[in-house]
């Protein structure tokens, strides 16, 4: 899969602007502020619908502006594929694959397989569960489409049931028929998708102990694992025996919700106990073992974009990401950075074609 040309019409910094593309590497080089990880992003875009900085649609319209364009053209397996992402104020986003729009965005998800590595990626150590809950739907969502659904079908019901809760605090009732509906339903689904959470980080855990081993000079034992209340109870049952909590909390308090990834480097969390290289190394391992399992299932090399990396990495690192690209098995890379020698010193080293684009002023 090679994205041949990217168009941007009124997206955050670019009023109108278009690139065309080199199969194998790209490099957009320039200062603080040009807008380098802007055209990233618009390739995140398209493949997710949404933005990998600001979700906040709105946020990502030109300012001054009412709307954004982004088109994409694409050719994969021999086809031509057009998408196109689009965005007005007071209207629904709109995502459409050779003009026709879809009519639910999680059927465009695992399309376009991609991968991002970014400096923002280490809210994935300091922040709380739900960024890495994030992760590993991201993930698995990309090649499976029913998970996906499921996902989304719990998290509706789970909205629900926490508004019922809240209501039957400030009306002093309580109907325990509709409660047990909701459970009803978080069991199915939640059940569900922790058996699809499970499956994943047994065949995740080994790609990514792999990468790591790879990428890394030192001996330390690693280890990701996955906590989830259902491993200790079903989840019917947390419901049901927990409901008085839920009702003083006005929340739901015992689902798949809940669950976490804990990262590991010898048997301690790798926030704490972790250098700043060994918790750089993890985060490159996980991203690139990312890139294995959905290139593993989708069996299309998935775009790798690498936002901001010289700044943030060291020379040995940087060099085996970018060395990637010379195994086949790799497709298109994207590339920010500040210095554009730096950049091109390096992308010699690996024999392949590439093209850089300067960017040096913001539009």
């Amino acid at each position: 899969m090679i994205l041949q040309k990217l168009s941007l019409l009124n997206y955050k910094n670019f009023e109108a602007e278009s690139f065309e593309f080199d199969p194998k590497i790209n490099c957009f080089v320039g200062n603080n502020g040009v807008g380098k990880t802007n055209v990233l992003d618009a390739i995140y875009h398209l493949s997710f619908g949404k933005s990998y900085f600001n979700p906040i649609t709105t946020q990502n319209i030109k300012h001054g502006e009412d709307f954004f364009v982004v088109e994409g053209y694409y050719e994969k397996n021999d086809t031509p594929e057009k998408i196109v992402v689009s965005a007005k104020k007071g209207q629904k986003k709109v995502i459409k694959r050779n003009g026709k729009a879809y009519d639910k965005f999680s059927e465009h998800i695992g399309f376009l397989p991609l991968v991002i590595i970014s400096p923002a990626d280490r809210d994935l150590i300091i922040e709380g569960s739900d960024t890495r809950r994030k992760f590993i739907d991201g993930v698995i969502s990309q090649r499976d489409q029913d998970y996906l659904n499921t996902l989304l079908n719990y998290n509706k019901v789970l909205a629900q049931r926490n508004s019922l809760l809240k209501y039957f605090v400030a009306n002093n009732t309580f109907n325990q028929d509709t409660i047990d509906i909701y459970n009803e339903q978080l069991h199915t689904y939640g059940t569900s998708i922790f058996g699809k959470r499970t499956a994943f980080l047994e065949e995740f855990l080994p790609i990514f102990l792999n990468r790591y081993k790879a990428i890394s000079s030192g001996d330390e034992r690693i280890n990701l694992v996955y906590q989830s209340q259902l491993q200790e109870n079903d989840l019917h049952t947390l419901l049901t025996t927990n409901i008085n909590k839920d009702r003083f909390s006005q929340y739901t308090n015992f689902g798949i919700h809940k669950d976490d990834l804990v990262f590991e480097i010898d048997g301690h969390p790798i926030k704490k106990f972790g250098s700043q290289g060994q918790q750089k190394s993890y985060l490159i391992a996980l991203k690139l073992a990312q890139f294995d399992f959905i290139k593993n299932h989708s069996k299309t090399n998935p775009i790798l974009l690498l936002d901001d990396i010289f700044d943030k990495l060291d020379e040995t690192r940087v060099t085996h990401l970018i060395s990637l690209v010379d195994n086949e098995n790799f497709g298109q890379l994207f590339i920010s950075d500040t210095h554009a020698e730096r950049t091109e010193e390096v992308i010699k080293k690996v024999h392949q074609t590439y093209k850089m684009f300067p960017l040096s002023t913001v539009n």
